[in-house]
């Protein structure tokens, strides 16, 4: 083949050879990481995180998700902005940013877990195709055996109002982990006036397009520690939890009614193989980055 020719292969053949080597040479193609904190963190707290994903996947975009204008601000939304008010704030962000529009990972911990799932869940545009929870609680919990942060006055009043007041509507709508509050005592009143938990998991009806939405992940990996000392139950962090009517023997996801009448989806998407349950041997959130290479990272290349 001579030189000419060589040059009308490559330049002269029109916009179907600009489209496949377009693709192929000038756009990167690694899925870019949004990941939500916990409770008393901050975005800056993920720091170590987004340095590590950054390091091991070259040229990936990732997002550490700032609730406010300021570190304080990130922090105390984390336990008195309403949870529903911070997912909108959220969708409204990742629509806008156009590094995002084909396409991201999410990742949550702690209580960002369930945080991500809702976006998943409730904003389609841009697509989440992985969601990553680690350590989250997909079912609530009942307790805070020992609750994050820096300030104990304000680990002590959040346990007081949850133990007396977590379905009022005031401290529904002003404190973050009353909305994640799961009673197995009281599921009525649960279901009636938990305002983000019970509506993300479909106990007051199936809202199809959460169904669909959640249904279109490529994966949803859950996390648990099995030393965990601050999540009560624990095996929420795989989306089970407590026996409903009593307060001490558990049950896995799909021993549950969510799955077992396919509420939110999660059947179909186990049959498939799209749920994911991995565990680390220590207490919340505290694993090496060796097993992060190792169990997730392999869903963010």
């Amino acid at each position: 083949m001579t030189p000419s020719s060589l040059l009308h292969l490559f330049f002269g053949a029109g916009p179907l050879l600009l489209v496949i080597f377009g693709s192929a040479w000038g756009s990167n193609t690694t899925t870019p990481l949004v990941m939500w904190h916990g409770m008393g963190d901050s975005s800056v707290g993920l720091n170590g995180i987004k340095k590590m994903v950054e390091e091991d996947v070259p040229g990936i975009y990732v997002l550490s998700l700032k609730i406010g204008d300021t570190v304080i601000q990130d922090k105390e939304n984390s336990y008195f902005m309403d949870v529903n008010a911070q997912v909108a704030l959220v969708c409204n962000q990742l629509s806008q940013d156009p590094k995002l529009k084909g396409g991201y990972n999410g990742m949550g911990f702690s209580q960002g877990g369930q945080f991500m799932r809702a976006v998943a869940q409730r904003c389609p545009s841009p697509p989440m195709k992985t969601l990553i929870s680690v350590g989250g609680q997909q079912q609530g919990v009942y307790g805070l055996p020992r609750c994050p942060g820096e300030s104990s006055i304000i680990c002590n009043w959040i346990r007081k109002k949850l133990n007396s007041e977590a379905y009022s509507d005031f401290v529904q709508k002003h404190l973050v982990q009353a909305q994640y509050w799961h009673d197995p005592l009281n599921e009525d009143l649960y279901r009636t006036h938990s305002l983000f938990l019970a509506d993300i998991n479909q106990e007051r009806g199936v809202n199809e397009t959460y169904k669909k939405n959640l249904q279109s992940l490529d994966k949803f990996v859950m996390v648990k520690f099995l030393q965990d000392q601050i999540v009560d139950p624990v095996d929420t962090e795989w989306f089970g939890f407590l026996k409903p009517g009593q307060a001490k023997e558990t049950q896995t996801l799909q021993e549950s009614t969510l799955y077992t009448e396919d509420r939110l989806g999660l059947a179909e998407m186990d049959k498939a193989g799209k749920l994911v349950f991995l565990a680390s041997d220590g207490d919340h959130l505290q694993f090496t980055r060796e097993w992060f290479n190792a169990k997730l990272l392999p869903y963010l290349r």
